[in-house]
């Protein structure tokens, strides 16, 4: 019953305590409602087009999934190629630093005028935000193999191949989905982006933007609190893959 209380109860307590710190914001000062809506308006703005913002939430999570997942597997190839030679890591780490300083927000209207309208550019910066924070978890884990590890599995004539599989990569997964985990959360903001800017009449963040021109706030304000919701249930599911990939390193239950 007490993991169920801090796991799942209490969660759920902090969400009502700040749902209900909003109503009460509402009510107590002199806010416009038509500027700073209420919960209520909010779900009545919900119940009134609630198949248009599920569909634009679901152009927003294929988005968000495709982009992390080609930088999962490109971060991947990447890390591996630091890790192994010290060469590449240090003719390319400057070049991923200098990648990661530019300003997304800035890159983004390039990626519509170089690859069109569409999902492509939304893809691309899901790509961009997710990439660097994934592929420094990855050489970070990798890097950071208890050398002991290491020396028993070459006493014992193990192949590279076997020391990694068995070696390596277990011991660096902990590390890795530290990076993943943040990605993620990241990966929702790199989509709502793109959306402002690729000129196409999908995604939430497109709806923000056509409801705040619109003095739809309301709407607005649906359109961010599925965007939140959105960026849990991803976070979540990641943690859920973790716990059932590396259930060793789940970290002691506090009392």
């Amino acid at each position: 019953m007490g993991r169920i209380f801090r796991a799942v109860l209490l969660p759920v307590l902090g969400v009502v305590l700040a749902i209900g710190a909003w109503w009460l914001a509402t009510v107590v000062f002199p806010v416009n409602p038509a500027l700073v809506p209420g919960p209520g308006a909010v779900l009545d703005a919900f119940r009134q087009l609630p198949g248009y913002l599920l569909a634009q939430t679901g152009h927003t999570t294929v988005e968000v999934l495709a982009g992390f997942a080609t930088a999962v597997v490109v971060s991947a190839v990447i890390a591996l190629a630091l890790v192994w030679s010290p060469v590449v890591e240090r003719m390319t780490f400057p070049l991923l630093l200098a990648l990661n300083s530019v300003p997304k927000v800035a890159v983004a209207p390039l990626l519509v005028l170089w690859f069109g309208f569409g999902q492509a550019p939304k893809v691309i910066m899901v790509f961009l935000v997710c990439f660097f924070p994934v592929v420094i978890s990855m050489v970070t884990g990798l890097s950071a193999t208890p050398p002991e590890f290491v020396e028993l599995a070459r006493s014992l004539e193990a192949p590279a191949w076997r020391t990694f599989v068995k070696v390596r990569a277990p011991s660096a997964l902990p590390q890795v989905f530290v990076g993943l985990k943040v990605a993620m959360t990241l990966a929702v903001i790199g989509a709502v982006i793109s959306e402002f800017q690729a000129g196409t009449v999908a995604g939430l963040g497109f709806v923000i933007a056509v409801s705040t021109g619109q003095t739809e706030t309301a709407q607005t304000f649906a359109a961010i609190v599925l965007l939140a919701l959105l960026s849990i249930a991803l976070f979540y599911a990641l943690v859920a893959v973790e716990r059932l990939v590396i259930p060793w390193a789940r970290p002691p239950a506090r009392s």
